[in-house]
């Protein structure tokens, strides 16, 4: 990701362009420019992921710089600095786009973090734009793949009980993952969440978590088990995780369910 800074404090924008390691935050080039009209000039010639822009400069400020971005075309994200929270400022900069807000001074750290948020942010959106452009075809290879290894296509209700199936099978196993199961079935995993969550009301993800803690929970009543072991039973080698879980789930630990369970006993 590139990261254009933009402000007329020359020495504000070098000490923070030197200053931050932008490689931790998924920054690996920073432009400087210490005007909108050098800051356009950035953009047009060089690859520009985010804006970490000054509003208030001398002459045009920083939310024209962004309209003008928009009125182009320009997708790129952008952060604003600013050293007053002016609710007018907050409102033009959310109609054009821009949520991130930072009142200055503030802690480089903290800069930093807003960016990678940023980043983080466009990789999801770039996520989500292939599989928007190659999800179908993928999916259609997928299922035309799967009808010539089983010789017949088959419909989703039929396709998510078999993914069922296979779950229940395999609730013990701890690399069990939607993607394993897409492998196994010669599908796409888009396309097996989408459609198993539409007849089951949740995702493949949710549900092997819900048919695990049920199992756990059987498993900790009966008093024949400890909870560690009951955890390896369900696919959890690492106790910690099986014990948020459960926590999460029943909202209480696996000590204090069977606790609970002994006291109705009696």
């Amino acid at each position: 990701m590139n990261l254009l800074m933009i402000n007329d404090e020359v020495l504000t924008a070098e000490t923070m362009r030197t200053d931050i390691d932008w490689k931790v935050y998924g920054i690996d080039q920073v432009f400087t420019a210490y005007s909108a009209d050098s800051a356009r000039e950035c953009i047009e010639t060089n690859p520009v992921d985010i804006l970490l822009c000054d509003i208030e400069m001398p002459g045009e400020n920083g939310l024209s710089l962004l309209r003008w971005c928009r009125d182009n075309k320009k997708t790129m994200e952008c952060i604003f600095l600013t050293c007053h929270a002016a609710f007018s400022y907050a409102q033009e900069a959310i109609s054009l786009g821009c949520q991130d807000y930072i009142l200055v001074p503030e802690k480089y750290e903290n800069i930093g973090q807003a960016v990678l948020k940023v980043v983080n942010r466009i990789m999801q959106r770039q996520e989500e734009v292939k599989y928007q452009e190659y999800g179908k075809q993928a999916v259609q290879a997928q299922m035309d793949h799967a009808i010539g290894v089983h010789g017949e296509k088959k419909d989703a209700h039929t396709l998510v009980a078999a993914a069922e199936r296979y779950i229940l099978k395999n609730l013990g196993h701890d690399e069990l993952s939607v993607n394993g199961i897409a492998e196994n079935m010669y599908m796409h995993p888009v396309y097996l969440n989408r459609i198993f969550k539409k007849e089951k009301g949740t995702s493949v993800s949710q549900f092997i978590i819900n048919e695990r803690m049920k199992i756990s929970a059987e498993l900790i009543k009966s008093g024949h088990l400890s909870a560690n072991a009951v955890a390896e039973q369900v696919g959890y080698r690492n106790y910690s995780n099986f014990n948020l879980t459960f926590k999460k789930h029943f909202n209480c630990t696996p000590s204090q369910y069977k606790e609970q369970q002994n006291r109705l006993k009696v």
